[in-house]
């Protein structure tokens, strides 16, 4: 676990541009149960994270069609949402940084960390921005 002071500049990077964060397995469920689409990250405090995740998934947001809500939940910090996300994630093993998109509860798209690591931000955001155009519309 890594300490609260550590990760906050980490996690204020994605919820002050909007993303909701879920401290625990109830607020992941009730954000993933809902209607409408739900971007998640994973956030990490690794450099694939701050380099590329996290950017990347702000300027996602930014495009004409996004999903209806987002959602972050930290890795080595907020375990029992974290364990919850995986949960809906399956059958993808647990990757960290990585982002999904559910729609109407279920995992449409998934960003593994492999497909973070070595791409550029620009890259990965328009990858989310085509699983919107298909989603999200």
């Amino acid at each position: 676990m890594y300490p609260e002071e550590l990760v906050l500049p980490m996690k204020r990077e994605l919820t002050s541009f909007g993303f909701k964060e879920a401290l625990n397995a109830q607020e992941v469920e009730l954000a993933l149960q809902s209607k409408g689409t739900t971007l998640v990250v994973i956030n990490s405090v690794c450099g694939c994270a701050a380099r590329n995740a996290r950017p990347a998934a702000k300027m996602a947001i930014n495009s004409d069609i996004k999903p209806d809500n987002f959602l972050t939940v930290f890795a080595g910090v907020d375990k029992a949402a974290v364990d919850k996300v995986r949960e809906f994630m399956l059958p993808y093993p647990p990757s960290s940084p990585s982002m999904a998109l559910f729609k109407d509860g279920e995992l449409v798209h998934m960003v593994e960390r492999h497909h973070i690591e070595g791409r550029s931000a620009e890259m990965i955001a328009e990858n989310l921005s085509l699983a919107f155009e298909e989603y999200c519309s």
